[in-house]
């Protein structure tokens, strides 16, 4: 004679578990839809930059002090006045989101290839946040006013012999996510002591996978 206790005991516990597979497939299947439209959300706010093209309009730059400059499109500028080292570099955003720089860093020669860059916390801080659009060009500069800045002999070293010079900057999104180090060569252009060309070497993201 059947149980019927024990069948409808039987039922229940596989409707239930029926239920359960049903609940978790759904719960992974919504996990991947937020996860892909967070990543949406995230690229559409991603900026990249590089350094600007030839034909990019000039910008005008001005540092705290009154030290000024026009720069050309895909340019650098060094320049020391009154033991005061200036630098500055034409920059464009490729990327669909709005770029802030929030340091930079000068760099050795030999760190991009194979090695990592160094921690957030070891960039110069800029004085203000420089803002680069999607789409546009903007730049970067900054200054070293002290002589007896470590960094300050070195890169005027590098001035007047006219060799190339590395500079990081750290930036991010408009909300302070997707952190990224991009590596920038100042590199003497001719036999003009006043004209250095830009480029952009490398790039790491601090907040997601590198794509290498």
């Amino acid at each position: 004679m059947a149980d019927w206790a024990t069948i409808s005991s039987l039922a229940t516990a596989g409707g239930t578990l029926v239920l359960a597979v049903a609940s978790f497939a759904s719960i992974r299947s919504a996990d991947r839809a937020a996860l892909s439209a967070e990543r949406a959300v995230q690229a559409s706010l991603r900026p990249v930059l590089i350094s600007s093209r030839v034909d990019d309009p000039d910008q005008k730059l001005v540092w705290m002090d009154g030290h000024w400059t026009r720069l050309h499109g895909s340019a650098g500028y060094v320049r020391v006045e009154d033991g005061r080292l200036y630098l500055a570099a034409s920059l464009r955003n490729v990327g669909p989101g709005l770029g802030v720089i929030h340091g930079w860093r000068f760099a050795d020669d030999d760190t991009y290839a194979d090695r990592r860059p160094a921690a957030p916390d070891a960039f110069r801080r800029q004085s203000r946040d420089l803002y680069v659009a999607p789409g546009d060009t903007g730049f970067w500069h900054a200054a070293i006013r002290e002589p007896a800045d470590p960094d300050h002999a070195p890169l005027v070293q590098r001035l007047k012999s006219r060799e190339r010079i590395n500079i990081d900057l750290l930036y991010g999104d408009h909300e302070g996510g997707q952190r990224t180090i991009s590596r920038f060569a100042l590199i003497p252009r001719g036999d003009d002591d006043q004209s250095w060309f830009c480029q952009v070497v490398r790039h790491w993201n601090l907040d997601r996978p590198d794509p290498r």
